[in-house]
C-alpha cells in the first residue's frame, strides 16, 4: 500500500526535481522519464527505509543517475561497438550532483517550459499535467476525453518537440511569458479541478492536487500581480477550495453544496478570495475565470441556499455564455435559472444541451437534469436520470451518492399508523 505521508511530499518535490535535473543536464525528454523513476524508487524505498534528511537531493542524485543509464542506452544504440569501453563510468556522461542542491524552485520555469508555442495548446496542456501537475497518463485522457494510448503518444511528441526546440531552460522574456499565460492558467485550473472533483478512484478530492495548484498559481500571481485573470484565477481556486471540509462526510460520501454545514467552510479562504476578486473586477476587463470567481463569492458569502443571490448568478452566468460556448457553463447557467425561477425553465434549457455532442457522455448533464426532474415531482424521470448519471462516472463517491438518490426516490413516502 502507497505511504500517505511519502505521497504528500512527492507531490511537490516531483515538478522541482525535474526541473532541477533538466535545468543542470537538459534532455527534457528522458530527464521525465528518470524524474518518474525517482519518485517511483522514493516510494518503494521510503516507507521502509524511512525519508532521508534531504528528499529533493536524494530524488535528483537518483534521478541523476538514472538520466546517464538512459543517455547511455540511447547512445549505444546509435555507436555499439565504438562506445563499449567508455560506458565503464556513468559519469563520464554527466557531472555528478552536487551533494547539497541549490534550493531555488524551479517549477514555474518548468511550467512556462511545458507551455511553450512550438507545442498545440492540448499538449501544452497535457504535458503540463504530466511534469509539473504530475497526473497519471489515463487521468489526463479522462480530462481530454481520449483513449489512453492516443494521450501517450501525445505526450510523447510532445516531449519530442521540446526536445528538438533547444530551449534554454529559463523564465521566458515578458512578450513571451503572456503568449503562454493562457495556456499556463488553463493548467492550473485543470490540475485544481482533478483535485477537488477527482474523475476516478476511491476518493471523491485529491487534496495535495487541489494544493498544488494554489501553490503554483500562488507563484504566478507574484509573478504577474497586475494581470486580472492570474488574480480572478487564484480567488477562483480559494473560494472553490474554501467549500472542502464540507463536500465529504465522514464515511468519504459526497455532501451537496445545499445540505453543507457552512460553518465548516474555510473563512481564511474566503475572505482572501472576495478580497481578490472585489480589487481586480473594477479594473477590467474582465475574463473568464474573474467572472467564475465572482459567482463563487456569491454563494461563499450567502448563509444558505435559499438566500443565495440567484438572479446575479445568472446574470454572471450569462456574461460567461457571452465569452465561451461552453457546455458546462450553459449546464450551470441552467440550474442557476431554475434556482431562481423554477425547475422547469431550467429542464427547458437543458433540453437544448442534450443535443450537444460535447457534454452527452457527460454524468452531470443527467445528475443535473435527475435533480430538476425530482424538484419538479418527476420522480420515474429523476430515477431514471440519476441511473444515467451513475453509469458514466468513474468516480465511486459520486455513484454512491447517484444510486443513493435512487434508493430514495424508489423508497415510497412512511405512511402514519391510524
Amino acid at each position: 500500500m502507497p505511504d500517505p505521508d511519502v505521497e504528500d511530499l512527492l507531490r511537490p518535490l516531483a515538478p522541482q526535481v525535474l526541473g532541477a535535473v533538466v535545468r543542470r543536464y537538459g534532455h527534457f525528454d528522458l530527464a521525465e522519464d528518470a524524474t518518474q523513476e525517482a519518485l517511483l524508487a522514493a516510494a518503494t524505498q521510503w516507507p521502509a527505509t524511512g525519508i532521508p534528511d534531504n528528499p529533493r537531493g536524494w530524488l535528483i542524485t537518483v534521478a541523476a543517475r538514472r538520466l546517464t543509464d538512459l543517455l547511455r542506452s540511447e547512445q549505444a544504440r546509435q555507436r555499439r561497438e565504438a562506445t563499449v569501453a567508455r560506458w565503464a563510468r556513468p559519469d563520464q556522461q554527466l557531472a555528478p550532483p552536487a551533494d547539497r542542491p541549490p534550493e531555488s524552485d524551479d517549477t514555474l520555469i518548468l511550467l512556462f517550459m511545458c507551455c511553450h508555442p512550438a507545442l498545440s495548446p492540448t499538449a501544452q496542456i497535457a504535458l503540463t499535467l504530466r511534469a509539473v501537475g504530475g497526473l497519471t497518463t489515463a487521468e489526463i485522457a479522462r480530462a481530454f476525453l481520449v483513449p489512453a494510448a492516443t494521450m501517450t503518444r501525445r505526450i510523447s511528441r510532445a516531449k519530442q518537440r521540446i526536445k528538438d526546440s533547444g530551449l534554454p531552460f529559463r523564465l521566458p522574456p515578458p512578450a513571451e511569458r503572456a503568449e503562454r499565460l493562457g495556456a499556463v492558467l488553463h493548467v492550473l485550473y485543470l490540475i485544481f479541478t482533478e483535485g477537488y472533483a477527482s474523475t476516478s478512484g476511491p476518493s471523491l478530492q485529491r487534496t495535495e492536487l487541489a494544493a498544488e495548484a494554489i501553490r503554483l498559481t500562488r507563484i504566478v500571481h507574484a509573478l504577474l500581480p497586475d494581470d486580472g485573470e492570474v488574480t480572478g484565477l487564484l480567488a477562483l481556486l480559494l473560494l472553490t477550495d474554501a467549500r472542502r471540509p464540507a463536500r465529504t462526510g465522514p464515511a468519504g460520501e459526497l455532501i451537496p453544496m445545499a445540505a453543507q454545514d457552512r460553518r465548516r467552510w474555510n473563512s481564511d479562504y474566503i475572505a482572501e478570495g472576495v478580497a481578490l476578486i472585489s480589487e481586480v473586477l473594477p479594473r477590467g476587463p474582465t475574463g473568464h475565470y474573474q467572472l467564475q470567481a465572482a459567482i463563487a463569492a456569491l454563494h461563499d458569502e450567502a448563509p444558505s441556499t435559499e438566500t443565495t443571490d440567484w438572479p446575479q448568478i445568472v446574470a454572471l452566468y450569462e456574461l460567461l455564455l457571452q465569452l465561451s460556448d461552453n457546455p458546462i457553463v450553459a449546464l450551470n447557467h441552467a440550474v442557476a435559472v431554475a434556482m431562481a425561477t423554477g425547475p422547469q425553465a431550467g429542464l427547458d434549457l437543458i433540453r437544448k444541451l442534450e443535443h450537444d455532442e460535447r457534454i452527452t457522455r457527460d454524468h452531470r448533464l443527467y445528475a443535473v437534469r435527475a435533480h430538476l426532474l425530482e424538484l419538479a415531482g418527476d420522480q420515474i424521470g429523476a430515477r431514471e436520470s440519476y441511473l444515467a448519471a451513475a453509469g458514466l462516472t468513474m468516480s465511486r463517491p459520486q455513484q454512491r451518492y447517484l444510486y443513493g438518490r435512487v434508493a430514495r426516490l424508489a423508497t415510497p413516502p412512511a405512511t402514519q399508523d391510524s
